[in-house]
């Protein structure tokens, strides 16, 4: 999606932070992502929420749990896409697989950083309302 970030993401995360971007949901077209942090426990989870952009709906849950061999970071985003019955259609073909891509760059970015923790399942969860 070509997440540039424009301002808010200077300072460390806080409740009620936002968080402003551009993105492109697909090729040649730019739009603008505002997202809210309206939820923070340090080490444990932050839950973030779009205020402006793509979707009709994105409350977006990270949770962080420390383990004997590192951390784990599980995601639960639920969302819904605009457009009514065209949004629904394009869904499978689309946005779905947007989505798993953007996540997947995200693990193998975090696994260049970190390196792979053997034996941890990652956990991504979608739910289109």
């Amino acid at each position: 999606m070509g997440f540039n970030i424009l301002s808010g993401a200077d300072r460390p995360m806080f409740a009620g932070q936002i968080i402003q971007y551009k993105v492109s949901p697909f090729p040649g077209i730019k739009t603008k992502w505002v997202t809210e942090i309206t939820h923070v426990k340090e080490g444990e989870y932050f839950v973030d929420e779009q205020r402006f952009g793509p979707y009709a709906l994105w409350h977006h849950k990270h949770f962080l749990k420390k383990n004997d061999v590192g951390v784990e970071m599980e995601d639960i985003i639920d969302y819904k896409i605009p457009f009514g019955i065209l949004g629904q259609l394009a869904h499978p073909i689309l946005v779905k697989k947007q989505l798993k891509q953007i996540f997947k760059y995200r693990e193998n970015k975090l696994i260049e950083l970190f390196g792979k923790i053997k034996g941890v399942p990652n956990v991504l969860e979608f739910k289109s309302i």
